[in-house]
């Protein structure tokens, strides 16, 4: 615990995104700000970015080019003045010409899919809940380990409304697809 003459810095989302302009911090370094934290995001396996390119296909499906939906690939969302993180997978409104100048927030997106193939425990009890507390419709949680979606809908002050866990066997459709998009089978998202 930090005396009262040592305190933390917590970082604003502007002061972080002038940071990374400057270049304060190492070109392929992997970072998000999650409330008012710099983390390190985990090295990427090979199963974790076979994951994330197979959620970016399915989803690609659902929401085709065109019709005013914009999958994105672990770019950063502005949820609020404390937090940027990097979902592996967005579907956000419009098209990657509306985010030239300022990155998506929270009444763009969608859904956000997490890839956990060593962090499902962070994904679960940090990055799912700050999605649901910012008011994204949806997120999902892809476990590689145990072969489950964790499905969270319904954002609230503590997270989510309703959760579900389907396993390989099962199927999702997301909440807010183009009429009459079929769902997407759990086993299409794993590697």
């Amino acid at each position: 615990m930090a005396s009262p003459a040592v305190q933390r810095h917590r970082w604003r989302r502007r002061e972080y995104e002038r940071a990374v302009a400057a270049g304060v911090f190492a070109p392929e370094a992997r970072l998000e700000l999650v409330d008012g934290e710099i983390v390190e995001m985990t090295p990427q396996g090979s199963r974790h970015s076979s994951a994330v390119r197979l959620v970016e296909e399915a989803l690609r499906r659902a929401f085709p080019p065109g019709q005013g939906w914009d999958v994105r690939v672990q770019m950063p969302l502005a949820l609020d003045e404390a937090s940027e993180p990097e979902p592996d997978v967005a579907v956000v409104r419009g098209g990657p010409r509306d985010y030239v100048e300022a990155h998506p927030g929270p009444a763009d997106t969608l859904l956000v899919v997490e890839v956990a193939e060593a962090t499902l425990r962070w994904d679960l009890e940090t990055k799912a809940p700050l999605y649901g507390r910012a008011g994204i419709p949806e997120c999902w949680v892809l476990d590689l380990p145990g072969r489950r979606l964790h499905v969270m809908r319904g954002p609230a002050a503590g997270g989510w409304r309703e959760r579900t866990v389907l396993d390989a066997s099962g199927a999702v459709r997301p909440l807010a697809p183009p009429a009459g998009a079929a769902p997407v089978p759990v086993a299409d998202l794993l590697p």
